[in-house]
């Protein structure tokens, strides 16, 4: 199974509704589970980006290796387990590569990712010229990279490590 391309859709004001009943399912499943809440995080969270219509979702957790008890639950949700940059998270796409409609991230709560993460959203949703220019760097991506979706990946790197400086300094200084 392959991959579906990378095609970035204009805001689509349904997101966040998407999100929130999505939170709603995996919270009644994996409730005991949640210790730093369930967020609506990646492009769909920015009101005004474009993204790809996936919608993401990180879940705070107490560490990786009591969270791996979330995996088979999570497949009756339809939710595939990927391992992908397992030393951070557990990683999951909702239904399959092929077609996802959902992106789950099981994150430590207060490690680094988890607060970084949380301070990318929320700089790109309070600073809309770097939310343009985070945009302008995905749209160039996709149509050179639509079939290799680690090419477009990779290309973000750079600013979204800029953006993720900005943000950490953004939020200790008290936003």
């Amino acid at each position: 199974m392959t991959d579906e391309a990378i095609s970035l859709h204009p805001y689509d004001p349904a997101w966040p509704a998407r999100f929130e009943s999505e939170a709603a399912v995996l919270a009644e499943v994996l409730g005991p589970y949640v210790t730093g809440g369930i967020h609506h995080v990646g492009s769909t969270a920015i009101p005004g980006l474009s993204a790809k219509p996936i919608v993401d979702i990180m879940i705070g957790v107490t560490d990786l290796d009591s969270s791996r008890a979330c995996i088979e639950p999570l497949a009756g949700l339809d939710y595939c387990y990927a391992p992908y940059r397992e030393d951070v998270m557990h990683w999951f796409c909702k239904p399959n590569p092929a077609r996802r409609t959902h992106h789950l991230h099981l994150v430590p709560t207060g490690s680094a990712r988890f607060v970084d993460v949380l301070a990318f959203r929320d700089y790109l949703r309070a600073y809309p010229e770097a939310a343009e220019r985070y945009e302008a760097l995905k749209q160039r991506l996709a149509a050179e990279h639509a079939h290799d979706r680690n090419a477009y990946t990779d290309g973000k790197t750079d600013l979204v490590a800029t953006l993720t400086a900005e943000a950490r300094r953004w939020v200790t200084a008290g936003t």
